[in-house]
């Protein structure tokens, strides 16, 4: 199987043998075979593969929602094995921004108070944050639909909302599960064109699980998995 490849550009994130096993004994599944994988800042990776592959188990490594079983976690030159639970909730607090197929907002609540949630947590004042989230709310181009509730937005509009929360916290990485997953393909296309955009001109690292071979063109690199393992890893010469 194919590793991924290195390059010169400053390395944010790295994978060393890293394996997932679930369950024991004769019931054990091996969801990850030893992933060696690097990511670099400012780098747009789209993860592919059929259902069972790993690249979601892969996703919630990298976001410090699970641990590997054996090997080596590397985020910003730091070994994310020898963290505590409490230290990795800080790290994704911190450094990473989640979007998920699902949009995960509260209903009842109004688009401002979705996306100032991540800064309640971070304990900031309140004239900041509606500051703060009024502008991640213009950077994804609902400037004016602060006091809507999601039952008022259509799906593209409350997976920008999404986004808006995700990058509240200006994330070193977003972490992208399925985000055009429940849009039809229009909407899809505006999804990706504006996480394109995030990443090309505010420089967030984007990573990316997606099914769809047209969303992961707009990535500037896609890895392919199959079996826990990586089976090819290519730059992406057709970026949008």
């Amino acid at each position: 199987m194919v590793q991924s490849e290195q390059t010169d550009k400053q390395s944010l994130i790295e994978l060393q043998g890293v394996k997932k096993i679930y369950g024991s004994g004769q019931a054990a599944m091996q969801a990850l075979r030893g992933i060696n994988l690097r990511i670099d800042e400012g780098d747009f990776v789209a993860i592919m593969g059929p259902s069972g592959s790993g690249k979601s188990t892969c996703l919630n490594i990298l976001g410090c929602l699970d641990t590997p079983s054996d090997g080596t976690y590397i985020f910003k030159g730091l070994a994310v094995n020898g963290l505590s639970r409490n230290e990795r909730a800080q790290l994704r607090r911190h450094y990473l921004g989640f979007v998920f197929q699902g949009y995960n907002l509260l209903k009842r609540t109004s688009a401002l108070e979705n996306i100032e949630l991540p800064l309640i947590y971070r304990g900031i004042h309140v004239k900041d944050r509606h500051m703060r989230a009024s502008k991640a709310l213009e950077m994804v181009g609902l400037k004016g639909w602060e006091k809507h509730t999601p039952g008022e937005l259509s799906g593209g509009q409350q997976q920008r909302v999404a986004i808006a929360r995700a990058i509240v916290t200006e994330p070193a990485v977003l972490m992208a599960d399925e985000p055009t997953g429940n849009l039809d393909t229009v909407r899809g296309h505006e999804i990706m064109e504006l996480l394109t955009e995030l990443n090309r001109n505010q420089g967030i690292t984007i990573v990316m699980v997606t099914h769809e071979i047209d969303m992961a063109a707009y990535a500037k690199r896609v890895i392919h998995f199959l079996d826990g393992m990586i089976e090819s890893d290519k730059q992406n010469g057709r970026a949008r």
